[in-house]
């Protein structure tokens, strides 16, 4: 294989990192420093803003299981760039309805189209970093995620009196449609080698739940209800707790981010000093506390140590359980992904569908963060039940 140049590796990064943009910063999360202002607006109310984040998780979980269809390179070619930029005309078109119905078919397809490329395009990255020798480098792609969580807070604000309702979707649009011509172009220049047959027949036949995996997709289900609450409802939660003209109204979407991409930097550090199953387990407890400081801490204090905590430490909490899974079961490949992206799907749906249930039951959105923690805690002691070793009988069976 001919050795790559920096920058062929830094194109082939940028190309990931500008889907995750488009798709899981723009495309999904911006929904969250937008839906204060939605509220504000008129245009929902917060029922509906949980009902809406619910429905944008199933059509997440959907795209990310057809991914499972769509990875034969062939059939990727198509798929990944048409569904990343039909993800950028439906963050547009989001900002020319105030239908509930309409917005209601819209946030569906853009979790559809966000599962898809959030599936295809790091994996084919990482496909071309491992031909090239590079895979230690793979998960710097996510940092594209957290940038963009930074720049949808600051396009979120920073036209508050100019835009109003759904046009809040326009300054979104007005970037995730370039950026998604740009990572389209350059995925398209990734090439891939031909498939490989299956390793062996023990290999596929051998069960995907063991005794070594089984406390660990357990945990990576509590993983992803116990973020997913302050991921999706923080700013609205500041808004309710703070007086109005607290600076951390508008900014603490922006501390998020800013934490997240630190964290991805600090967790793959501490995970080559402690192992990937010791910094796993931090990070469910440093999420954990994040979760349940605006319970306990009501104010600036709690919602900044949410911000910081629970945006830290969330994506570590992924490439970790990804990697300490690969580890357990080296020889499963697409069974392994497929599973654990169907589960943490699974779980980000029943979040915002417990608040919503809770919030109609008379509760308050404070108290439904305690139900995140509670789903980090559980997360953080079946991670500790993990073994951080395949089996012998693993490591046996052939490849």
């Amino acid at each position: 294989m001919p050795r790559i140049s920096p920058v062929q590796t830094a194109l082939a990064l940028l190309a990931g990192s500008l889907a995750l943009i488009v798709v899981h910063s723009l495309g999904r999360f911006a929904f969250t420093p937008l839906l204060p202002h939605f509220l504000n607006d008129g245009l929902l109310t917060l029922e509906q803003g949980a009902r809406l984040a619910t429905w944008n998780y199933v059509g997440y979980l959907f795209g990310a299981l057809s991914a499972l269809i769509l990875h034969a390179p062939e059939r990727q070619r198509v798929a990944l760039p048409v569904a990343l930029c039909l993800n950028a005309l439906i963050t547009l078109a989001q900002g020319f309805t105030d239908s509930y119905v309409l917005l209601w078919a819209l946030r569906l397809l853009n979790g559809l189209t966000n599962g898809l490329v959030f599936v295809l395009a790091p994996a084919l990255v990482l496909e071309w970093l491992n031909r090239h020798q590079q895979a230690r480098l793979s998960g710097l792609v996510y940092l594209g995620f957290a940038f963009g969580l930074l720049v949808s807070n600051v396009l979120a604000n920073a036209l508050d009196e100019q835009v109003q309702g759904a046009q809040r979707w326009w300054p979104m649009a007005a970037l995730a449609l370039p950026l998604a011509v740009i990572s389209a172009l350059l995925l398209a220049r990734l090439e891939t080698a031909p498939q490989k047959a299956q390793h062996s027949t023990s290999a596929v036949r051998s069960p995907l739940f063991d005794r070594a995996s089984t406390p660990l997709f357990i945990a990576y289900a509590g993983a992803g209800l116990g973020y997913i609450l302050p991921m999706t409802f923080l700013p609205t939660l500041a808004q309710q707790q703070l007086p109005a003209g607290d600076p951390l109204v508008g900014s603490i979407w922006y501390w998020t981010a800013l934490a997240c991409m630190g964290g991805i930097l600090l967790w793959n550090y501490l995970s080559s000093r402690w192992g990937d199953r010791s910094t796993l387990c931090a990070t469910y407890a440093v999420q954990a506390v994040g979760a349940v400081a605006p319970l306990v801490w009501p104010g600036s204090l709690g919602i900044s140590l949410c911000a910081l905590l629970v945006g830290s430490s969330f994506v570590g909490s992924v490439f970790l359980t990804q990697r300490l899974a690969r580890n357990l079961q080296p020889h499963q490949g697409p069974r392994l992904s497929a599973a654990l992206i169907a589960l943490y799907g699974v779980a980000q749906l029943l979040g915002p569908w417990l608040a919503e249930l809770w919030l109609s039951l008379g509760g308050t959105l404070t108290q439904s963060f305690a139900l995140g923690a509670g789903a980090l805690l559980w997360a953080w002691f079946f991670s500790w039940l993990t073994p951080s070793q395949p089996s012998q009988e693993l490591i046996k069976c052939p490849t």
